[in-house]
């Protein structure tokens, strides 16, 4: 038959000769309605059904290790004969779930009747086989193999016989995993497959099928979370209203598939006027096709595109694209507008894309928002009526009013940029620098043709720092939430308000590393950016003085006791983070001294603790020294300084000495004079500070607690693994912080006409006149050196009442700040791959997703979602 291939192996039989005949594969409900109503009885010809189950090709061992390396789609059809009255009812087809194999004479009546129907609301029509009902079809090789068991038939979908696309339609067609699959059989071919399975056949022998798939390239979409709300719009309707199916009617209770792509619900427009068509996926292209579908439900746009938009084209702009992006564009919109169309291949734009934006050839994928930047763009300079742009110069405000200033810049915008984007897409924001030496105000005036709004987890930053006290408090690390872009004031000020800083204390804040301070973070301009994740800062909680005192900077070794070669040594290692406290005016060793044990004092363990601590180090101390004692006989001698134990010979051991202070440089390095008991001590008079390393006996670190003063938290402790919690934040919040003061960054620094050098200044701007269609832009994007990041949160944004009066500048110019949403491009999964899908309100309360060439409709409730990366509002007038 016409659906049957040439042999491709000599195990393949050919299933019959007939090749004009054709066997479709269809909806079974699709199919049922028109049988029903052609014959007048629902019992005239039964199919065959088959129930289907998981199958594999492979028995015995080797089964479970050929299902994982085989990509072959496998399955089995159990023909079930006393099923068919008790599963032939109302609700078959409405799962998506029972298909029908009919011929192809059965499929062209099917058609014809469905036609007559259509045309019977349209007052008479002639039927023929539309060219659209030829490209709705398209094959899938099936292999069809008989089962040693009575009334099973095996069947396996490879990707060696079906191109890839149509082989992912198939798994999902086929998946039989979740929900029950029914085929029934109407056209016998199964039945002659069972007659011949008689001869002598081998068990390696398959039979090659070719299905015509109708009806079934976005069918299968109702089973994938969506066929609840389509069954539910479907069955909300009477029975006696008639569903639109691209101009075909049928009754509200049977139907749940699609023709063209298009969707149909209680809807007494043909579906295809309405625009609800796919855009075919040309190899990673869902991110041009999300951005291109919200744009062609720009409901200005489309009377644009659709009217007599050519003699508008400024072939002349050295910056456009000769008006081919727009001309291609046009086409586009045209076809996906045109009744009765079918899902659109956007080859024509997409090789103009490729062509003037080379970043976006290929099949790689891409950022809908970069490519709806350059759409905007693109499409303005093709269009743009002004011919010859004038040369203007923008002036200072020189004491104007900002609404003269303001209309200047606009109309010297519009002098030179005057399209279809412009009256609809651009608005003017105004932006205000301040130079912070000398205090000089730049204002401007600058057009926009979307807003970038980032989300408050971007602009914000938690750090988390340990504070030191000198009142015999423990050490308590706090964790504060700051500007990203922030200042080292704003730093102090949330670490003030966090550990209730009192009005005579203030903070020493210092960067410990490897158990000493390498910078003191002083400076109250400097910029938060300067502190890594990793970093580990210190601060220190000092009494605020009038006069500089100075500062003594304690730094810890401890004693260490090592046995080589039989002999006992010891050596110097560094532990801990640095202590500080504020110093008299003059001071000597025992000062020096009290003020170390006093900031121990939060360290120090009890004297229960210590005792058990004690005990157990004094019998590991004689176990060793009865172990030693064995292999040496110099048992006798010790030295007093730890620093000179090279030769072995000890007189008194290190462990019942006190701490020992000595001088050293602000590295801890260089150990200097030891500090005596009631010696005068003199700090370095250029630093004002004075570095104090303390040498640590054995005994004396049994009576603190050490972990407590090596342990320092860092920064931010971020994990690969660890997914952070989902957020939740308003729009508007999003929209305070696009428009909240900050300075700029490093890489960003302005140039202040008054001071004649560039400058960090602070950037503040605020809305001044809104377009009639509304860009928002999140950004869900992060880049840094080392990796990419995608922000999960949820942006809880209003649908039919944005309200942007508390957020615009100018009062008297804007009369109408409201708006409805309309249109939402998504993005699904991860940074490096995911999916781009569209979400378009259709009038009243209908919401259609479009995924590419599957077009259906959505609920309001999932409209908002983590997903949701460009909105797009038009203005409403009260």
């Amino acid at each position: 038959m016409g659906g049957l291939s040439e042999d491709l192996s000599s195990s393949t039989l050919p299933l019959d000769s007939d090749n004009d005949q054709r066997v479709y594969f269809v909806p079974y409900r699709w199919w049922k309605d028109a049988h029903d109503s052609l014959t007048g009885d629902a019992d005239e010809k039964r199919g065959l059904p088959f129930l289907a189950s998981p199958g594999s090709s492979y028995a015995g061992p080797m089964k479970i290790i050929n299902s994982i390396f085989s990509s072959d789609l496998v399955f089995n059809l159990r023909r079930e004969e006393d099923s068919s009255q008790n599963s032939e009812n109302g609700e078959v087809g409405i799962s998506g779930r029972d298909y029908a194999l009919v011929s192809g004479e059965m499929w062209v009546q099917a058609l014809k009747w469905h036609s007559d129907s259509k045309s019977s609301t349209r007052n008479g029509g002639s039927f023929s086989v539309a060219e659209n009902n030829i490209a709705d079809v398209y094959p899938l090789q099936l292999r069809l193999s008989i089962q040693r068991e009575a009334n099973l038939l095996g069947v396996r979908i490879s990707k060696k016989d079906n191109v890839l696309e149509l082989f992912r339609r198939a798994c999902k067609l086929f998946n039989v995993e979740s929900e029950l699959l029914r085929i029934w059989d109407f056209s016998g071919h199964t039945i002659s497959l069972f007659s011949n399975s008689n001869k002598q056949r081998q068990s390696d022998q398959e039979v090659l099928l070719e299905l015509q798939v109708y009806g079934l390239s976005d069918f299968i979409r109702c089973k994938e979370g969506k066929k609840d709300e389509l069954a539910n719009s479907i069955l909300g309707n009477s029975s006696a209203t008639s569903l639109m199916m691209n101009g075909a009617s049928g009754t509200g209770s049977a139907s749940c598939f699609r023709v063209n792509s298009s969707v149909f619900s209680g809807s007494s427009r043909e579906a295809g006027s309405l625009g609800l068509t796919g855009l075919q996926n040309l190899g990673n292209t869902c991110f041009m096709n999300s951005a291109l579908q919200c744009l062609v439900h720009t409901p200005k746009l489309v009377d644009y595109f659709l009217g007599d938009y050519g003699r508008e084209i400024n072939h002349d702009n050295p910056l456009g694209m000769n008006g081919e992006i727009a001309l291609a564009f046009g086409d586009m919109l045209r076809k996906l507008w045109a009744p009765g169309a079918s899902p659109v291949a956007p080859r024509t734009f997409k090789s103009k894309l490729a062509r003037f934006a080379p970043q976006f050839s290929g099949c790689n994928q891409h950022d809908s928002q970069e490519l709806l930047a350059f759409l905007l763009d693109g499409l303005h300079e093709d269009l743009n009526r002004v011919k010859k742009k004038p040369y203007v110069e923008a002036k200072d405000g020189d004491g104007r009013s900002d609404n003269e200033v303001a209309d200047e810049y606009w109309q010297n915008h519009l002098a030179r940029n005057d399209s279809i984007i412009v009256d609809v897409c651009q608005g003017q924001y105004k932006s205000t620098l301040v130079c912070p030496i000398c205090k000089k105000v730049s204002t401007t005036f600058d057009p926009f043709m979307y807003l970038s709004l980032p989300l408050p987890s971007t602009t914000m930053r938690t750090m988390t720092l340990t504070v030191v006290s000198t009142d015999g408090s423990t050490p308590t690390p706090y964790t504060i939430t700051v500007p990203k872009s922030g200042k080292w004031e704003d730093l102090i000020k949330a670490l003030s308000i966090a550990c209730s800083l009192k009005a005579d204390e203030t903070f020493l804040v210092a960067e410990v590393y490897n158990n000493r301070i390498i910078r003191y973070l002083e400076e109250p301009a400097d910029s938060l950016s300067l502190i890594r994740d990793g970093d580990r800062l210190v601060a220190y909680r000092l009494a605020k003085d009038d006069e500089q005192v100075p500062l003594a900077v304690f730094m810890h070794q401890r004693i260490e006791e090592q046995y080589i070669n039989g002999r006992r040594t010891t050596s110097l290692k560094a532990f801990g983070f640095p202590l500080v406290a504020k110093l008299p005016s003059t001071f000597n060793g025992s000062d020096i001294k009290d003020i170390y044990e006093r900031l121990l004092s939060p360290f120090q363990v009890s004297a229960q603790d210590a005792l058990k601590e004690n005990h157990t180090s004094d019998v590991d101390t004689m176990e060793k020294t009865e172990e030693v004692g064995k292999r040496t006989s110099s048992t006798s001698a010790c030295v007093t300084d730890p620093l000179r134990s090279k030769d072995g010979v000890n007189c008194d051991s290190p462990s019942d000495a006190d701490l020992q202070f000595y001088t050293t440089d602000e590295k801890g390095i260089i150990r200097g004079s030891e500090i005596q008991v009631g010696e005068f001590v003199v700090g370095s008079e250029k630093s004002k500070r004075l570095y104090v390393l303390v040498s640590w006996p054995e005994k004396q670190i049994e009576r603190y607690d050490t972990h407590l003063l090596t342990s320092l938290p860092e920064i931010f402790k971020s994990s690969f693994f660890t997914k952070r919690p989902q957020e939740s934040v308003s729009l508007y919040k999003c929209l305070e912080a696009f428009l909240q003061e900050e300075p700029l960054g490093p890489e960003d620094m302005w140039y202040c006409p008054s001071c004649k050098k560039h400058c960090q200044a602070s950037k503040k701007l605020d809305l001044w006149r809104l377009p009639e269609i509304l860009v928002i832009h999140l950004k869900r994007f992060s880049y840094s050196r080392f990796m990419k990041n995608k922000l999960e949160t949820y942006v809880d944004f209003p649908v039919d009442d944005l309200d942007l009066s508390m957020y615009v500048a100018y009062k008297n110019g804007q009369s109408c700040t409201r708006y409805v949403l309309y249109a939402v491009s998504n993005h699904y999964g991860s940074m490096g791959g995911g999916h781009y899908t569209a979400f378009v309100h259709q009038g009243g309360d209908q919401w259609y997703d479009f995924d590419d060439s599957h077009v259906y409709p959505i609920g309001l409730d999932k409209i908002k979602s983590s997903a949701a990366y460009v909105l797009f509002y038009r203005r409403v007038v009260a």
